[in-house]
């Protein structure tokens, strides 16, 4: 298989989880300019400092899937079910429909569709939070992460809105790991061809209006955009670009209201860029969730998740 880097593909799971646990303790707050943003846990569900929360959580589930060797909708199912059925401190509204809804992991898109039928404009950020893993099994493969990433997304949000977003950032954050680039609007030609246009103004709208605009963030939509923001509106410093990651993740918490969402989101593109070498150590010490993880086993289980063999290069 081709090589890819060690760190930029580690940096997915633990760029995500360092996002998710910085905003914990802000959820729906908007923390004020002078408050230093730090992983103080806490906020809407007692989290512990450094704790990800159901976003990281659905995210491992995906992860572990695609470590088995091949990233299966029907075993992604399972393994949501499996996490749900444990009764997890937070579950989005969306989420918990489809699953509480579903008869078997089988039957988990069905459950979503329904719930779509039943309430058309739900388009909510849940699918778009735990997407990042999908590009790591299908690394350089476009076809296999556009198709992966909307059916994974479909298992919960039927929305097209949903699907799309999710196409769109794991053809990021493929790109950021083999090319070491931000790059949204190449994931166009993956949409459907009627869609296109509305997502490129709406990815132009990020390039050019700060993070604070896009609020609130619960709509998978605004949740894209803020995160996108953040990455494109924050300075790569001169002197030491691996700050970029850290800087970017304190400016999505401070956009406010989905704190943990849009970090977390922000997070994985960001991970695939700079690498988990980037994320602050004071952070890295205290990541820390469900099922019993710490940063090194993310790492360990986003290179299993990228079926890398030990040729992969560091750096």
């Amino acid at each position: 298989m081709a090589s890819f880097s060690v760190d930029r593909v580690a940096g997915v799971l633990l760029g995500q989880a360092a996002g998710d646990a910085l905003g914990a303790g802000y959820e729906f707050t908007t923390p004020p300019p002078d408050t230093p943003i730090r992983m103080k846990g806490g906020g809407a569900f007692g989290w512990e400092p450094g704790e990800w929360t159901d976003d990281t959580q659905m995210a491992i589930c995906i992860a572990e899937s695609a470590a088995t060797g091949r990233l299966d909708a029907v075993e992604v199912a399972r393994r949501f079910l499996h996490w749900y059925a444990g009764h997890p401190r937070d579950v989005g509204s969306q989420t918990s429909a489809a699953l509480g809804g579903a008869a078997s992991p089988e039957n988990l898109a069905d459950s979503a569709r329904r719930h779509h039928q039943r309430n058309p404009g739900a388009a909510g950020n849940g699918s778009l939070m735990r997407t990042g893993p999908v590009a790591l099994a299908f690394l350089g493969d476009a076809d296999g992460i556009a198709g992966a990433a909307r059916e994974i997304s479909d298992l919960t949000h039927a929305h097209p809105d949903c699907g799309d977003a999710c196409v769109l950032w794991c053809l990021a954050i493929d790109r950021a790991v083999r090319d070491g680039g931000f790059e949204l609007a190449g994931g166009l030609e993956w949409l459907p061809a009627e869609r296109r246009d509305r997502w490129a103004n709406l990815i132009r709208q990020a390039e050019a209006e700060p993070p604070s605009g896009f609020k609130p963030n619960g709509y998978v939509v605004t949740a894209l955009q803020g995160a996108w923001s953040a990455v494109r509106h924050t300075p790569v410093p001169e002197d030491a670009p691996c700050r970029h990651l850290a800087d970017t993740l304190v400016a999505a918490v401070r956009i406010g209201d989905d704190t943990d969402t849009v970090a977390a989101i922000a997070g994985a593109l960001l991970g695939a860029r700079w690498g988990a070498s980037t994320v602050p150590e004071e952070w890295r010490a205290l990541i820390h969730g469900w099922p019993g993880y710490q940063a090194d086993d993310l790492i360990r289980l986003a290179l299993a998740a990228a079926h890398l063999d030990t040729g992969a290069q560091h750096g």
